[in-house]
């Protein structure tokens, strides 16, 4: 496994709690950005989506970027806290 970089341990960090707590339209609304951002495709946005309950999409997303590394998941971090200040500052994200 490679060296955890900054964003991929803040990512790390949360991942229980974010599974745990993100809302279905959060995770929509994070799915739309990435997208439209290049970080995944129509075919991985389908996988995701493909998932029978809100938590196991959760944690495909957060997986999935944790796999794509640093940049997408400042991606994934930053459009977070944009959408969901509430719960982004309560798992302690900038």
């Amino acid at each position: 496994l490679d060296v955890a970089s900054v964003e991929k341990k803040k990512l790390l960090s949360i991942r229980k709690g974010f599974i745990d707590r993100v809302s279905g339209s959060v995770v929509k609304d994070l799915l739309d950005i990435l997208l439209q951002r290049g970080v995944i495709n129509y075919n991985e946005k389908g996988q995701i989506q493909a998932k029978q309950q809100d938590r196991d999409i959760s944690e495909a997303l957060i997986d999935m970027m944790l796999k794509k590394g640093d940049s997408a998941c400042k991606i994934l971090i930053d459009a977070f806290c944009q959408l969901d200040r509430y719960l982004s500052s309560d798992l302690k994200l900038p």
